[in-house]
């Protein structure tokens, strides 16, 4: 029977940064994971370079039951001390757009700098483990298929029910649940979303791509979206689908910059263009045929303004009611988790639970698209590193 400090469920992001901490002050630290690989999905991350970090990252663009609750870890591990670690290891980075933080070269570099952040601080990591069971009476125990654990403190951080083809799973809040600690409802976040038949013609429209500002409720973002075969995806899609729920609309503007007043304005400098010409200038040509509809051929001299007018208003508020998302599978997180109420903000542990700390996205704190959940994991994972 193995005899350690620190048990922690989970070698992605949120857990290797905790193992770090906990190493670092001296502690006997175990890092459980289930799959064969640490870090799998800092691996698929950012197209494979990892979007590890966001410079724009602040309490207000991460969603949670208590919106408090992240402003601790994130105040106290912030994206410069993620750059501190990163510019040690030499691996060169850039910032795409928006504040986001990109490795040049493959996301491995990361995960190989976790791993030799552990080993270094003498953290054991030991992949393909199954666990059965964790339970406490004095210490935990975690029962493996390889045999028992003892240990004074257990990090949940095996993640949320995203992309289950990478290994996710639900042990973290099925563990808290038998700990009597709540989990709020759970759904797929930063998804694409599927379009009914009746928009069948947007199905010839996949791969198509726009800058669009997406909006639902009071929430907009202003990105690009892509038109699949299925519906609409996109990091505006994604953001919006964070917020949106079943049976809402999505209002896009599909014109971002101009006003509804623009065709009738174009059509007096060009009179004998076709309205297709005209708004196939601001809007990909093959979108511009299937909204255009009958009147796509139509000569813009012969058009009334209002006509012209109402079309172009129409298109910067294109209201579309999705019929759902494409799931978990598609997730790159989940929304909802362990119920902030029943952890400490300042260290991630169970209040009824001492020992027991909940960390990353089996949390209910789901961030942006755009390197806030890599930031989440890191601040969240160091304070409770910080304490275990």
């Amino acid at each position: 029977m193995g005899h350690f400090d620190v048990v922690i469920l989970g070698a992605g992001a949120a857990g290797l940064m905790c193992a770090i901490a906990a190493g670092r002050r001296g502690r006997r630290v175990v890092v459980l994971e289930h799959t064969g690989q640490a870090g799998a999905k800092i691996l698929i991350s950012g197209g494979g370079r990892c979007n590890f970090t966001n410079l724009g990252c602040a309490p207000d663009r991460f969603q949670s039951a208590n919106p408090h609750f992240c402003t601790s870890a994130l105040s106290r591990y912030r994206p410069a001390d993620v750059l501190a670690l990163i510019d040690t290891h030499g691996i060169a980075w850039h910032e795409k757009t928006l504040g986001q933080l990109f490795c040049d070269g493959s996301a491995r570099a990361v995960v190989a700098m976790l791993l030799a952040e552990c080993e270094a601080a003498g953290v054991e990591v030991r992949l393909r483990q199954s666990v059965h069971e964790v339970t406490r009476a004095e210490r935990f125990r975690v029962a493996t298929a390889d045999g028992d654990l003892l240990a004074e403190s257990v990090v949940l951080a095996t993640g949320g029910l995203s992309i289950p083809k990478m290994g996710a799973t639900g042990l973290s809040h099925d563990l808290a649940r038998r700990f009597g600690l709540a989990v709020t409802a759970t759904r797929p976040a930063l998804v694409p979303l599927t379009l009914a038949d009746a928009l069948a013609g947007t199905a010839t429209l996949s791969g198509v791509s726009l800058p669009v500002t997406a909006a639902c409720g009071k929430r907009r973002f202003a990105e690009a979206m892509l038109f699949t075969h299925r519906g609409l995806s996109g990091p505006a899609i994604l953001q919006i689908s964070s917020y949106w729920r079943d049976g809402e609309t999505l209002t896009l503007d599909l014109l971002p910059g101009l006003d509804s007043g623009f065709l009738a304005a174009r059509k007096r400098a060009r009179p004998k263009a076709s309205v297709r010409t005209l708004l196939g200038e601001v809007l990909p040509q093959r979108l511009a045929d299937v909204l255009l509809g009958d009147l796509a051929g139509a000569v813009a001299g012969d058009t009334p303004d209002k006509l012209l007018t109402q079309v172009a208003a129409g298109l910067k508020a294109w209201r579309v009611l999705p019929s759902g998302s494409e799931g978990y599978a598609k997730a790159e997180v989940t929304l909802g988790g362990v119920d902030t109420a029943g952890l400490s903000s300042r260290t991630m542990m169970a209040r009824t639970v001492p020992g027991l700390f909940v960390i990353g996205e089996a949390v209910d704190v789901t961030g942006w698209l755009g390197g806030y959940n890599f930031q989440w994991a890191w601040a969240s994972g160091w304070c409770a590193g910080e304490v275990a």
